[in-house]
C-alpha cells in the first residue's frame, strides 16, 4: 500500500519545530557560555540579590564610582559632624586608612543639617553599591585643608594669603563641596549607556538621581552668594566656581564639560540668561565623563596614571588601578 504524499502544511509544521528545537538548544548553550562569563572569578557566586548576574563590566562600572562617593561621604560627614565613616559604620570602610585632615566645619545651623543630610545619603550610597557588587576598602583620601587651598590656588592660579580653608565658614565649605559632587554625576552620565543590564542600570539612575540634586542644592546655595566675596581675597563667590570648572575642563582634557554658576549669554539655557544655576550643554543635557578623565581630576594631574590631590596613594578598582598600571 502506497503512503500519501505530505501535505504542505503538514512539512511546514515539520520545520517549524525542528527550526524551534534547534533554536532552543542554540539558546541554551549561548545561556551557559554567558552564564560562564559573567560569573567568572573573582565574582563567581558573588551577587546582591539571589539569583541576579552581572557582567564584568558592569561590575567595574559599578565599583569604580566608590571612589567618589568615599571621598563624599567624608567630606560631608566631617565637615557636619566631626567624624567620618569609621564612627557611622566601620564596615563599610572594608578596612580603609582613615581619611587625612577631617575635621568638623564652623557651619550655620542650615548648611549643617543640609551636610548632615548628605552625609547620610552617601552612606547609604555606600551601602547600595556595596549590596550589588564586592567594593573594595576606602582607599587613602586627603580632604585636608591644605589640600582644597591648592585646589583653589590652582584654580585661581595665585597664592593666596591666608590659605583658602573649607572648613572655616559655610561659603567656604560649599565651594569645597562645588568641587566633588559634580564630578562624580558626570561619571554616572557617561557609565550609564555602557552598562548591560537593568540591575545596574537601575541603581546607576537612582545615584545618579541623588548626586544631581546633591550638586543642585550646592550651586543654588552658592548662587545666592554669587557676589559675595569669598574670605579676604576680593574673589566673588561666582568668579571662584567659574575657575574650578575651567580647572575640571583642563584636567579632563576633553574640552568643555563644566560651567560655574555665572556663562556668557549665550551659554546658558537656551542661549537666554547669563544665571546657570544647573549646568548643562546646548541642550540643558547633563554633561558625561569618562574615569580616565575623572581620575586626571581628582588626581590633580590631568594624568589617570599619575596620582595625587584626594586620592595620595591612587584611587582603587580594576578601572582605576588598570589605568595607574
Amino acid at each position: 500500500m502506497g503512503i500519501a504524499p505530505a501535505s504542505s502544511s503538514s512539512v511546514a509544521v515539520v520545520v517549524a519545530t525542528v527550526v524551534v528545537c534547534l533554536c532552543g538548544a542554540l539558546a541554551r548553550a549561548q545561556a551557559q557560555d554567558m552564564d560562564k562569563e559573567w560569573a567568572r572569578p573573582p565574582y563567581r557566586g558573588f551577587f546582591g540579590a539571589p539569583g541576579s548576574l552581572l557582567p564584568q563590566s558592569d561590575v567595574d562600572l559599578l565599583e569604580f564610582p566608590l571612589n567618589l562617593e568615599y571621598l563624599e561621604t567624608e567630606l560631608f560627614c566631617w565637615s557636619a559632624l566631626g567624624y567620618g565613616l569609621d564612627a557611622i559604620d566601620a564596615n563599610l570602610t572594608g578596612g580603609g586608612p582613615p581619611s587625612i585632615g577631617g575635621q568638623s566645619a564652623s557651619l550655620t545651623p542650615l548648611i549643617r543639617d543640609v551636610a548632615s543630610q548628605f552625609c547620610y545619603q552617601e552612606v547609604g550610597h555606600l551601602r547600595a553599591i556595596k549590596q550589588t557588587v564586592r567594593g573594595f576598602p576606602r582607599p587613602l583620601l586627603d580632604i585636608s585643608a591644605a589640600n582644597f587651598g591648592k585646589i583653589i590656588e590652582q584654580a585661581l592660579n595665585a597664592t593666596l594669603d591666608p590659605p583658602f580653608n573649607p572648613y572655616e565658614n559655610s561659603v567656604n565649605f560649599l565651594i569645597a563641596s562645588y568641587i566633588i559632587p559634580y564630578v562624580g554625576l558626570t561619571g554616572y552620565v557617561g557609565a550609564n549607556p555602557r552598562l548591560l543590564t537593568p540591575q545596574a542600570r537601575k541603581l546607576l539612575a537612582g545615584l545618579l538621581a541623588v548626586e544631581s540634586a546633591q550638586d543642585a542644592v550646592i550651586r543654588t546655595l552658592l548662587y545666592e552668594h554669587g557676589t559675595a566675596r569669598v574670605s579676604s581675597y576680593g574673589v566673588g563667590v561666582a568668579e571662584v566656581t567659574a575657575h574650578i570648572s575651567d580647572l575640571r575642563n583642563t584636567l579632563g582634557r576633553r574640552g568643555v564639560k563644566d560651567e560655574g554658576l555665572v556663562v556668557a549669554p549665550e551659554l546658558g539655557p537656551e542661549g537666554l540668561t547669563v544665571g546657570n544655576v544647573i549646568a548643562g550643554d546646548h541642550l540643558s543635557l547633563a554633561y558625561d565623563r569618562t574615569p580616565e578623565e575623572i581620575l586626571g581630576i581628582v588626581y590633580g594631574t590631568g594624568n589617570p596614571a599619575q596620582h595625587g590631590g584626594f586620592f595620595p596613594q591612587g584611587a582603587d578598582g580594576r578601572i582605576a588601578r588598570g589605568l595607574l598600571a
